[in-house]
């Protein structure tokens, strides 16, 4: 028997036991423009944009299922630069630049690394349980928010690496980073709140300290480490930004709403003894920035000087953030907390 007389009987008896190719067509008969709709009944886990199975069982009780609650605009690009712009600690920082340090610069180093290692865990875990709440036809805030997760254990990462990789080792966790991301994110019920509180405040005060990473670098591995945690935590900034943006014109009611979480934000920011850094209100995390700003323990007066200044760039990057967003009207109302707004002036 020949081998194409093998291959029909062999289709023939299978479709004779209710083998059927007809799903090939379906290409063809369900080619749509894909878009995402406003409201989601999708409860199966079905992926976007694939065809829906009647039978699949319903076992996501998914809380988002509208798209003014988690949308943001540009966020199809703003993945693809999460997928492109990927970097390992292992290979892309010179470790081998770091040399020995005096003691007291080692250990502010550590403290500081300890921090970010503990605020990159937090700005990692409390996104992630966001994800699976929300409709899976809405994959691009989905995808978006995996990106920052990926990225912020790779900070955990490179910093937990920084502290134990020259003699000096971890050190004291800080009591809450509460003051950091504006206001409790584990407690955030809902995606807009935790967006505006972690994304437009906590993330945006960590990205100028990371962009301003050169100061306090002692090595090239440091400056390495800040300028790629810098790259990624701009993409973190734009993911509340967009959203906010596409909050005012999809929900202009409920723009008080977030007016009210940013007025808290704005409190603990300009609440610190001495107007220490916002992004560094423990008083040991504080002092290791004046330490390594100054260039030791005996100068911390003048690393202090620099600090403030560091400070009023937070304050003037977070202005940038709102005219970003399209809450302009939040800086020329009045709105804004007086003391973020007289640093704001003395720029």
């Amino acid at each position: 028997m020949t081998t194409t007389t093998q291959q029909r009987n062999y289709w023939e008896k299978a479709k004779d036991a209710g083998f059927d190719l007809g799903w090939l067509n379906q290409l063809r008969e369900n080619i749509v423009i894909e878009e995402e709709a406003e409201t989601s009944d999708n409860l199966t886990g079905r992926v976007s944009g694939s065809i829906p199975r009647p039978e699949a069982p319903k076992f996501g009780a998914y809380p988002f299922r509208t798209k003014k609650e988690v949308w943001g605009y540009n966020l199809r690009k703003l993945h693809e630069e999460f997928v492109t712009r990927q970097w390992s600690s292992a290979t892309d920082i010179p470790w081998e630049t770091l040399e020995e340090l005096p003691d007291d610069i080692e250990a502010a180093e550590c403290q500081l690394a300890t921090f970010f290692a503990q605020v990159e865990f937090v700005a990692a875990d409390v996104p992630g349980r966001f994800i699976a709440t929300m409709s899976p036809d809405y994959q691009e805030v989905r995808l978006a928010l995996l990106g920052q997760v990926m990225d912020e254990s790779r900070h955990l990462d490179v910093f937990r690496k920084r502290a134990l990789a020259n003699g000096g080792g971890l050190m004291r966790m800080i009591d809450s980073v509460t003051d950091v991301v504006g206001g409790s994110t584990d407690n955030a019920r809902e995606y807009t709140e935790l967006s505006t509180r972690l994304h437009i405040v906590g993330e945006g005060n960590v990205l100028t300290l990371f962009r301003l990473g050169e100061l306090m670098a002692y090595n090239d591995a440091e400056k390495a480490i800040y300028r790629r945690c810098a790259q990624d935590e701009a993409r973190h900034v734009a993911i509340g930004v967009l959203h906010a943006r596409y909050m005012k014109e999809s929900s202009p009611e409920r723009m008080e709403e977030i007016h009210c979480y940013l007025d808290e934000a704005e409190n603990r920011q300009s609440s610190g003894a001495g107007g220490e850094n916002p992004a560094a209100r423990n008083m040991l995390t504080s002092e290791a920035l004046a330490v390594l700003l100054g260039g030791g323990k005996d100068k911390v007066d003048e690393g202090q000087k620099i600090l403030m200044a560091v400070r009023q760039k937070q304050v003037k990057e977070y202005f940038q953030r709102l005219k970003s967003a399209g809450m302009d009207d939040r800086i020329t109302n009045g709105r804004v907390n007086p003391s973020l707004l007289e640093a704001y002036k003395a720029l």
